[in-house]
């Protein structure tokens, strides 16, 4: 099993959590929520409104999200899904945990370093430099105030 940590459009209650629950593409398994140790941009950007977070460490803030155990076969569902790596590279980042779920998690959790975990993050570093000056976010959510919906795949 690998550790992902998702901060856009796969978290609960989102437009594509439902691939996260959906066992025909593999396993995924909440584990707490958590937030980026380092600082990132993450911007709202192109036609669709697609979140991404810019590989740009030190900048922006401390970006939250899910953090899920995932099996091989979600786990290269999510390569595709999220066109790794051509429009999203995924990297080991160290992720500030908040919040675990369950009794087995919270053991994990205190056996990190100072509460931190390592998970993978399909972040870019390959993107417009125009992205840079977009407003930066600290959370993701599709109907926030920023006035930017998602649009759905489907609906392209």
């Amino acid at each position: 099993m690998a550790r992902v940590f998702v901060y856009g459009t796969l978290k609960k209650g989102q437009p594509n959590y439902k691939h996260m629950i959906n066992t025909a593409k593999g396993l995924a398994k909440f584990q707490g929520r958590g937030r980026t140790a380092e600082k990132y941009p993450l911007v709202i950007a192109g036609k669709y409104n697609i979140p991404y977070m810019l590989n740009i460490p030190g900048t922006g803030h401390h970006v939250a999200g899910e953090i899920y155990s995932v099996d091989d076969q979600m786990l290269q569902f999510l390569d595709e899904f999220e066109c790794c790596p051509d429009m999203y590279q995924r990297t080991l980042m160290r992720i500030e945990v908040v919040e675990w779920e369950g009794k087995g998690a919270a053991g994990e959790a205190r056996a990190a370093a100072d509460g931190v975990v390592e998970c993978f993050v399909y972040s870019t570093a390959t993107y417009p430099p125009e992205w840079v000056g977009l407003p930066y976010h600290d959370s993701y959510d599709s109907s926030g105030k920023h006035g930017l919906s998602y649009v759905l795949r489907e609906s392209r």
